[in-house]
């Protein structure tokens, strides 16, 4: 193999795009175009790399698949930090397929774990999880094994299982170590930071706090009745009623959970759940139909009684009643929550990853940057999104191992 091209590759492994480039940059063989690609992707110029990944791929034999397979990943990861949703996954399970049958296992793990990061991304978690089940990360080289570990961090941490969490980010952050790519490190250590990072507040008995990730699992697991606001599920251990497409139940039902033991005047439960400022007769009569269907609702977790002024609520098992809150709540929270990351989104990949319409997310996306809580940049269908920027780590891309057919 080139001497250049193997030096290269090596120097990308190591996490070091300019030494890359400084051997290739005026190379447009096959090899060099990859390597170049990948080095414009870890320096951040996203559009300059997918150009050079897409000659490279074409610029490769119809011998050199692997070479061909490892360029399809590499535009993978790009379309994945570039929050490009529609990018078409079936390309990278066929990518992954040919790198394992001409056994590079190093490259088709990456491509395994780009596949799980953009399942959860879009809420996928189950299949996310099949991805990864049986999978032994074992032989992997230090970057490889911590890329895995941060996707397997990430599938337990929505799963509210912390414990694994903290362990996969541990040993990660030991791989990440031994792999010496600062950005590796970082991102590791920006992972962990959500394991110490308020995820919710406790609403209970008139008072509130915030509460961490693994403070949420306990709470969930103690058999408490739980108003769960940040999913709209009412939950006592592990059974669970949905109200995520009942707004007005779980309205009402927040309001009892809030004022529990006490009771909640009509006034006050008719202004929460219909957002009507004087309550008629015509209000009053819907409410007792709606209290009728949470009533029905809630029957294997809680009553809903009638009092003088108004409605409580009165469990059948559970002696503790609390609200779980998000952390901050307004209109647009959830469009917010994603744009967290740092990352730039198209309305439509976030329209994707929040399971909305188009306009639904654009109109909202609108209402925050009249705020000034979100920015825009780019026009038509290169339009991005994202929060003001903050300091932060950026996002690493790696595809472990020299690129080139060889």
């Amino acid at each position: 193999m080139d001497s250049l091209i193997t030096a290269a590759a090596h120097a990308l492994a190591a996490g070091d795009p300019l030494g890359a480039l400084k051997r290739v940059a005026l190379r447009d063989d096959a090899p060099a175009l990859a390597l170049r690609g990948i080095a414009m992707a870890q320096l951040g110029d996203l559009v300059r790399a997918k150009v050079l990944l897409k000659r490279a791929a074409h610029a490769f034999s119809p011998r050199e698949a692997v070479a061909r397979a490892r360029c399809i990943v590499a535009e993978a990861e790009i379309a994945l930090v570039s929050r490009d949703l529609t990018w078409p996954a079936k390309a990278l399970d066929a990518a992954r397929a040919t790198l394992e049958k001409h056994g590079d296992r190093v490259n088709a793990a990456h491509a395994r774990n780009l596949d799980v990061r953009r399942l959860l991304l879009i809420g996928h978690l189950d299949e996310a999880e099949r991805r990864l089940d049986g999978f032994d990360p074992s032989p992997l080289p230090p970057a490889s094994r911590a890329a895995h570990e941060l996707a397997g961090a990430g599938i337990a941490i929505r799963r509210l299982r912390t414990g694994p969490a903290r362990a996969a980010l541990g040993v990660g952050a030991r791989a990440a170590r031994a792999s010496g790519i600062p950005a590796l490190i970082a991102e590791v250590e920006s992972a962990s930071l959500v394991l110490d990072t308020p995820a919710a507040r406790l609403v209970a008995r008139g008072g509130e706090r915030p509460l961490l990730l693994d403070e949420v699992e306990a709470l969930l697991a103690s058999g408490a009745l739980v108003v769960d606001a940040c999913r709209n599920v009412v939950r006592v251990a592990d059974n669970v009623v949905s109200l995520a497409t009942r707004p007005v139940l779980f309205a009402l039902a927040r309001a009892l959970a809030e004022a529990w033991p006490g009771d909640v005047a009509r006034s006050t439960l008719i202004a929460r759940a219909f957002r009507g400022k004087d309550a008629d007769e015509s209000h009053r009569a819907r409410l007792r139909v709606e209290v009728g269907r949470l009533r029905a609702e809630l029957r294997s977790l809680a009553d809903v009684s009638a009092t003088k002024r108004g409605f409580a609520l009165a469990p059948r098992r559970a002696g503790e009643v609390v609200v779980l809150a998000p952390p901050v709540e307004e209109e647009h929270a959830a469009v917010l929550a994603f744009l967290a990351d740092g990352e730039s989104w198209s309305s439509s990949a976030l329209a994707i990853a929040l399971g909305a319409s188009s306009r639904t997310v654009q109109r909202a996306l609108e209402q925050l940057a009249q705020a000034g809580k979100v920015q825009s940049f780019g026009r038509g269908r290169a339009r991005r999104w994202m929060t003001p920027p903050l300091t932060g780590f950026p996002t690493i891309l790696l595809l472990p191992g020299p690129l080139p057919g060889y």
